[in-house]
């Protein structure tokens, strides 16, 4: 007998679900549009430093959750939690880059360069408290005036390349290279060259 739907509320795993929706049940698809509906509130705040309207980041995410829930291949892919993640995101930056709105990172965003995104696995042990340590930098109390924050982000633009600028971004959003590289289409250990040689210029500027 076909399970129904309505167990969605009694412990039905995902693969479950989508087992259910490629045998027909419609209804599948709204259950899992509403589970994973904050998933994607909370990536469009995440992005929301890229530049775009939350509202717009949002109804991208929900079409990226769609394309999941259509895409997904059970024992091909990852999780499904981690298969729509990956296309959420996905979603969301190429509807930033195509719209042209993405915007500079703000200064003090760059404190957290050397603070890794849960789940980073790099071997990059110099976080920020020992920047600070060492520098005497005091995110908390710096004060720069507009005309040198604008210098600063141009000639941050100007020395990384397009991929390390991609790669940055999403790093700030606070993505692991792993889900970055998912995100971007490249592998990941060049993916994590490409932000470890973000973090080394953006430092030689700021500091």
């Amino acid at each position: 007998m076909k399970k129904s739907a309505d167990r969605y509320d009694n412990g039905v795993s995902d693969d479950e679900l989508i087992i259910m929706l490629r045998d027909g049940d419609e209804r599948i698809v709204d259950r899992l549009m509403d589970k994973y509906k904050d998933l994607v509130k909370s990536k469009a705040k995440s992005m929301y430093i890229l530049g775009a309207e939350p509202e717009d980041l949002i109804q991208e995410g929900m079409i990226g959750l769609f394309k999941a829930i259509r895409d997904y291949d059970i024992g091909r892919d990852a999780s499904f939690a981690t298969f729509a993640q990956l296309c959420v995101n996905r979603q969301m930056y190429n509807a930033l880059q195509a719209s042209n709105r993405q915007k500079h990172i703000p200064l003090n965003s760059y404190v957290s360069l050397y603070s890794k995104p849960e789940g980073d696995n790099d071997n990059d042990t110099e976080l920020i408290e020992n920047v600070a340590a060492t520098t005497d930098f005091n995110p908390e109390s710096m004060m720069i005036d507009r005309e040198n924050v604008t210098a600063l982000e141009k000639a941050i633009d100007e020395a990384l390349s397009p991929l390390e600028k991609q790669v940055l971004d999403l790093f700030m959003t606070g993505m692991g290279y792993v889900e970055i590289a998912g995100v971007l289409g490249r592998d990941e250990k060049s993916t994590d060259n490409a932000l470890q040689r973000a973090r080394g210029k953006v430092k030689k500027l700021i500091f």
